[in-house]
């Protein structure tokens, strides 16, 4: 099935992406080079190596086969997620997952042909100060980021409870590889869970100032670690986690149960 097939390069891409994040901000943290960024500027340090745009260009395709496999999950529901109020939050997230994906598969075609992925700027205190500057914005921005807060305890939950385990073909897998597997997957999950909690306080902050420029997405929220007592440690914990997320996706390409 091409779905199928899109669907697991796809988790395999965004586990290259994450992975790079992670290890760049390990760098950052070690004090041997890298930085703290998000998923734009791994594809912009991709872009820098030998053969970079080659490997854009395969990346892109696993981005776009992410990208396409929410929007089934979304529109299809082939997970049975349901019509009730909670299945349809969770078809909505996947169908947000999908355009976040498509806006970076179109960075990445923006670095292949040269045009820098689509311009400067902070995309997130863009749209935020694009929603402060409506009725009630200060509420939707608080709003958003409450929501954000709540992903994040959701992949702390999701950590603790191991609760990804159902979607795998742990059968296929030795008593060893389950258990690496499992505890990857909870390190990595819980790493996210705390970016996520960081962006979303954020969030809050810039709805309780009404300024946008309070706003920090995935870059800011390690640098924000990283300018902590012991920032290096609690950089150095996360960033390894984020690595582990990246792993965690590429165990998910391999493993994952995807209906039909």
């Amino acid at each position: 099935m091409w779905v199928e097939r899109l669907a697991r390069i796809g988790y395999l891409a965004k586990g290259i992406v994450y992975a790079i994040v992670g290890v760049l901000a390990v760098q950052a943290a070690v004090g041997s080079g890298g930085q703290t960024t998000d998923t734009k500027g791994a594809l912009s340090a991709i872009a820098a190596q030998p053969f970079g745009k080659f490997l854009l260009a395969l990346l892109t395709v696993g981005l776009i086969g992410y990208m396409v496999w929410r929007f089934v999950q979304a529109v299809q529901d082939p997970e049975h997620k349901g019509d009730d109020a909670k299945g349809w939050a969770t078809r909505l997230g996947y169908a947000v997952s999908g355009l976040i994906y498509a806006s970076l598969a179109f960075t990445a075609i923006g670095l292949i042909r040269g045009s820098g992925g689509g311009g400067g700027g902070n995309s997130e205190q863009d749209w935020t100060a694009r929603l402060l500057a409506q009725p009630f914005g200060q509420w939707l921005v608080g709003l958003v980021g409450a929501f954000v807060i709540g992903l994040g305890f959701y992949q702390l939950y999701q950590a603790y409870k191991a609760k990804f385990r159902k979607q795998m073909k742990l059968q296929e897998m030795s008593p060893t590889e389950e258990t690496w597997a499992t505890r990857i997957g909870r390190f990595g999950l819980g790493a996210r869970g705390v970016v996520f909690c960081i962006i979303g306080f954020f969030l809050l902050q810039a709805a309780r100032q009404s300024d946008a420029s309070e706003v920090r997405g995935l870059d800011g929220a390690l640098q924000s670690l990283a300018q902590q007592p012991y920032g290096p440690w609690l950089l150095g914990i996360v960033a390894l986690g984020l690595v582990a997320y990246g792993i965690h996706m590429a165990v998910q390409a391999r493993y994952i149960r995807i209906p039909s």
